[in-house]
């Protein structure tokens, strides 16, 4: 038991002492989201070298453990949300917590739950116990920023959590059926799949009518203090180009590189 404690606390140096490494280099991207980030060949530290202050991972409760995958038969036991994720940002928010970059640019970790939506919040919950000092929270009074902020998405438990009046776990709205809840600051964020939005893929003009439905919902999202994200949008520089000229807030990908490219600026190529 000792070794296996000390063999993660290992990994946990080395990831922080890596990632800080790289961070210091790199500018921080406050657009840039990382879709299905447990995907990649180093979860969370590939984004955080890249500069994104956003990741997603898809979660199942299984055996009382929360286990990062993205479909159910391809569970591996050992890929916990918490040793991915959550023991990674709490040593580097502690390592970092006397930079100003967590306040510029915080981190948002969106959690898109799989199972049951009731039973694997609560699990959850207990989970970030222990996460709590470094967690972003509200109450009546508003939004308490910390070093990460949790955002849950997929099965979400509106039931439970929809009229709570302070907590640190927050939704994902819905950015089509977006509507004023009594308490905003539990949604910071809006989205739906881009294909249920638009239909333009980047070839040729954005159509006028995509052009006036991308303005209607953005205006209508930002109105309630929600930042919009549309997910499995086209991966290409042109239709990046025309999310941020109207105002979408975060660009979501699967190409790290890429993105970080377009939005620096560092290279003039067709992507």
């Amino acid at each position: 038991m000792r070794s296996a404690r000390s063999y993660k606390l290992f990994v946990c140096i080395v990831f922080v002492f890596t990632t800080m490494a790289a961070v210091a280099q790199t500018a921080m991207l406050p657009n840039a989201f990382s879709h299905n980030d447990y995907r990649r060949k180093r979860p969370l530290q590939d984004a955080l070298n890249h500069g994104f202050r956003y990741v997603e991972a898809d979660i199942y409760l299984r055996k009382g453990k929360l286990i990062v995958a993205h479909i159910l038969p391809r569970l591996k036991m050992n890929r916990t949300l918490e040793s991915l994720y959550l023991e990674p940002l709490l040593e580097y928010a502690r390592a970092n917590k006397n930079l100003d970059m967590n306040n510029d640019c915080p981190l948002t970790l969106m959690i898109d739950i799989k199972s049951d939506a009731d039973n694997t919040y609560r699990a959850l919950l207990l989970l970030l116990e222990k996460y709590k000092p470094i967690l972003s929270r509200y109450d009546s009074n508003g939004m308490i920023p910390g070093s990460v902020t949790i955002v849950i998405s997929g099965h979400r438990p509106f039931e439970l959590i929809s009229n709570m009046d302070s907590g640190y776990i927050f939704m994902d709205d819905n950015l089509r059926h977006i509507a004023a809840y009594s308490c905003t600051e539990l949604y910071p964020m809006a989205s739906c799949k881009y294909s249920r939005l638009l239909k333009w893929k980047g070839k040729g003009a954005m159509p006028l009518a995509d052009i006036i439905r991308l303005k209607f919902y953005v205006a209508r999202a930002h109105k309630l203090g929600r930042k919009v994200r549309l997910w499995a949008s086209p991966e290409n520089k042109t239709v990046w180009n025309e999310l941020l000229k109207y105002d979408v807030d975060l660009i979501n990908t699967n190409r790290l590189t890429s993105l970080r490219t377009f939005l620096t600026g560092t290279s003039k190529t067709n992507l």
